[in-house]
């Protein structure tokens, strides 16, 4: 059998790899993992983000652990930092997000998180997988009054976003912001927040979900639609959402992209000025951009690096060094002041604030570094090279082969994503046609070794 659990959750093909039967199985488990750890009955949250497959996943994940004793709490329609937020707000002893999110209806994952609000320890994941996968058995079945009880926590949604407007100073008046919901977590959060912060208008986007088309043709998946609506409402500034709401990516009034790295950037430079850059230190992804590096250094602002890739690792690296803001190209964006994982809209107002405090366009923010030329390869891998890719020598070879050449004036990385069957190839250097050559040949090679043919 297939691992179960990456270090984001379970994850894949709704209703086929990641089922039913899947779900009531991995929420049996966690609540009795939850309940012979804590020694008494347990409490889990459960929200969904807007996919097909959501709602019954959520309902079947809630069955199991209702089975094993476990009270559960539906927050229903919510963003996964909500999730995170409302575990430790509400006194649960888990809070689980149902989402894929910034892939297409046809997947969807589970996301678990502790009582902190925190991601739950990969050893707890580890024994939750070896109870579904080969300990059934230990998996003691509630009965008589002992079976646990399902309740919906109606004020899951504005808890949340009262707490996101605590986080913000506000002074957007005067501000048009556009807002792309990517048909996701967020179509209702999103406009109760930004009205809530006192934005002059705020022009919603992307934000009627079907069930279908959550991150298609939108979102941080495609920006044009956001250009466009910032082009024609002539608002300030834009932000991009996924489909569960945990990452961002800001448009200036041009509709030209700010990404993860220059908007870690932006928020390190005034929390240092402000004095709320613990440390002077901010944490950043391995894949940050080399030209973020050298802007730090000359802005005396120390750079750690978290030692993974995604928003558990950004956030284990704040809370091992004791800082206060991390961020990655992709748009995760951590503020641990205020929440405990990625919240894209709490960043981008973030961002709308210093725009409005400062009175500079976002397309003056954004050029506060030159970002080294970088190309991002997606290829769909063959299922049954899954973990396994690396393991092909052609595959290896090449890319060593390209780390060497581009040593010293760049790098190439090379991974697989935690939520689909994709490759990630990643070369960034000085020149933007050696980056391109050296990612290309890397993708042939994948191609023609491990990868599916592209249509």
């Amino acid at each position: 059998m297939t691992k179960l659990f990456t270090s984001d959750g379970a994850s894949g093909a709704a209703m086929t790899e990641l089922s039913c039967e899947t779900a009531v199985l991995i929420g049996r488990a966690m609540a009795t993992v939850l309940r012979n750890r804590a020694g008494r009955k347990v409490k889990i949250l459960i929200g969904r983000d807007t996919r097909l497959s959501g709602e019954i996943l959520s309902l079947s994940l809630a069955a199991g652990c209702c089975s094993a004793g476990a009270d559960v709490g539906l927050l229903g329609v919510i963003p996964t930092p909500a999730v995170s937020y409302l575990a430790e707000k509400y006194s649960a002893d888990a809070g689980v997000m149902i989402t894929a999110t910034h892939n297409t209806y046809e997947f969807n994952g589970i996301k678990i998180f502790n009582s902190r609000g925190l991601y739950v320890s990969l050893e707890a994941l580890a024994e939750i997988e070896r109870l579904v996968t080969s300990a059934s058995n230990e998996m003691i079945p509630a009965g008589g009054e002992d079976i646990g009880r399902i309740t919906q926590e109606k004020n899951a949604e504005w808890d949340y976003v009262r707490k996101l407007i605590k986080c913000v100073d506000g002074g957007l008046e005067r501000m048009r912001i556009a807002v792309d919901c990517a048909n996701g977590a967020a179509c209702s959060t999103a406009e109760k927040f930004f009205r809530g912060i006192g934005a002059a208008e705020v022009k919603l986007i992307n934000n009627e979900p079907d069930g279908l088309n959550i991150n298609r043709g939108c979102g941080i998946s495609d920006l044009e639609p956001l250009k466009k609506c910032i082009i024609e409402n002539r608002c300030h500034a834009g932000v991009a959402l996924d489909g569960d709401g945990g990452r961002c990516v800001i448009l200036d009034e041009k509709g030209s992209v700010i990404d993860g790295d220059r908007i870690t950037a932006l928020l390190a430079y005034s929390m240092k000025a402000e004095q709320k850059l613990a440390a002077n230190t901010c944490v950043v992804s391995q894949t940050a951009n080399l030209g973020f590096f050298r802007w730090a250094k000359d802005n005396g602002i120390v750079v750690a690096t978290a030692h993974g890739f995604g928003g558990r690792h950004i956030t284990e690296r704040m809370l091992a060094g004791d800082y206060s803001l991390g961020g990655s190209p992709s748009g995760h964006l951590v503020l641990l002041d205020c929440l405990k994982v990625s919240d894209g809209q709490l960043a981008a107002a973030k961002i709308f604030e210093i725009s409005a405090r400062t009175g500079r366009r976002m397309s003056e923010l954004a050029s506060i570094y030159e970002p080294y030329p970088q190309i991002v390869l997606n290829l769909p891998l063959r299922p049954e090279y899954s973990g396994r890719w690396q393991d092909v020598p052609a595959v290896s070879e090449m890319i060593e082969f390209c780390r060497r050449k581009l040593e010293g004036d760049g790098r190439v990385f090379v991974r697989e994503s935690s939520t689909s069957p994709t490759l990630r190839i990643i070369a960034e250097g000085r020149d933007r046609e050696t980056a391109w050559q050296y990612a290309q040949a890397i993708a042939k090679t994948v191609r023609d070794n491990v990868g599916l043919d592209e249509e």
